[in-house]
């Protein structure tokens, strides 16, 4: 099932610490609560944190985390919605976080979709805001794809997908992704991060999301970790979205730090097909000319974070795009 378990674990960052599978040793900022799936032969839990405001205004946002991250990046986010009254939903997908790591597993965004909407129906929710970030994004298009009538509004952070990078990289097999998987190591990931999510501009706190990645380098089932990284990068690049695009059907904003370059397979590319990946200040725009109606926001000398990186210049066009149709007025 495995190819080459000796993975390679460097001279690493002396604060890092081994983190278990699910990260039963990492405290998330809010409650975490699961559900059983019983998917593809196989019983798995799925992690989530649902927290409900005291000054609830009724409305419901779903947050879906990127590929090389979990629920837990949302916290400052998490933080501003319930304040302004929205109830917050984050799960982690399986293969993700805190959720089930399943030895074989045929990872699909349909898949991933309608184990995400298991959650809300779970909880009782049946309408929602959908905010995905990065590989989350794509998850949000398609949940929007697939249920209009539970998605009130569609918005998109840095969502990878907005290319179909097939057209440009040759693919390559599970097993390929797999071994680099096995060679990452903090110095690794730190390095990739640093150059293509922050233009090699470090702060200190964003040294947690390196952290979590490469304190399950010390697991030792971390095999099982790179396993589904694995095939969650084969997901990616052969279920483009962006292709249907045109066939949303809600209210959609796209919030996109323009100085993002990230894109899946630059390594398998001449240096001059890789200057024209992950344009963000480009497709940012064509995006939206794709989408009916869509909003753009666009946050200049920001990377693949905004939440992150200019989380003022986040929040505030979110909640304004959150409020009531007839109050919320349109974005500049």
């Amino acid at each position: 099932m495995f190819f080459g378990v000796a993975y390679h674990v460097s001279a690493q960052n002396p604060d890092l610490k081994w983190l278990d599978i699910e990260l039963s040793n990492y405290q998330y900022p809010y409650d975490v609560h699961s559900i059983d799936l019983n998917v593809q032969g196989q019983h798995l839990h799925m992690a989530y944190m649902d927290v409900k405001p005291t000054n609830y205004n009724g409305k419901n946002v779903l947050l879906l985390h990127g590929k090389n991250f979990n629920g837990a990046y949302w916290e400052t986010t998490i933080e501003a919605l319930t304040q302004k009254g929205f109830r917050v939903i984050v799960p982690d997908q399986i293969g993700f976080g805190k959720s089930s790591k399943p030895s074989q597993f045929h990872y699909t965004f349909q898949q991933l979709a309608q184990n995400t909407k298991a959650v809300l129906d779970e909880i009782g929710v049946d309408q929602a805001a959908v905010l995905g970030h990065s590989m989350g994004g794509m998850l949000a298009t398609r949940f929007a794809l697939m249920y209009p009538e539970i998605t009130e509004k569609l918005i998109l952070e840095n969502p990878i997908g907005l290319e179909d990078w097939k057209l440009k990289v040759p693919y390559k097999p599970v097993e390929w992704w797999y071994q680099n998987e096995l060679k990452k190591d903090y110095d690794a990931i730190k390095a990739y991060q640093t150059e293509n999510y922050y233009d090699n501009k470090w702060k200190p706190e964003y040294d947690e999301w390196v952290n979590l990645l490469a304190g399950w380098t010390f697991n030792s089932n971390y095999e099982t970790i790179a396993w589904n990284a694995a095939l969650t990068y084969d997901m990616i690049f052969t279920q483009p979205v962006v292709y249907e695009f045109k066939n949303i059907t809600v209210p959609t904003l796209l919030i996109i730090g323009t100085r993002d370059r990230t894109a899946l397979g630059k390594p398998l590319v001449s240096e001059e097909v890789r200057a024209t990946m992950g344009r963000y200040d480009e497709l940012g725009k064509k995006t939206q000319e794709r989408i009916p109606d869509a909003q753009l926001v666009e946050i200049e000398d920001t990377g693949h974070l905004p939440h992150i990186e200019r989380f003022e210049q986040f929040i505030s066009p979110l909640i304004t795009f959150l409020k009531p149709i007839d109050t919320a007025k349109p974005l500049r």
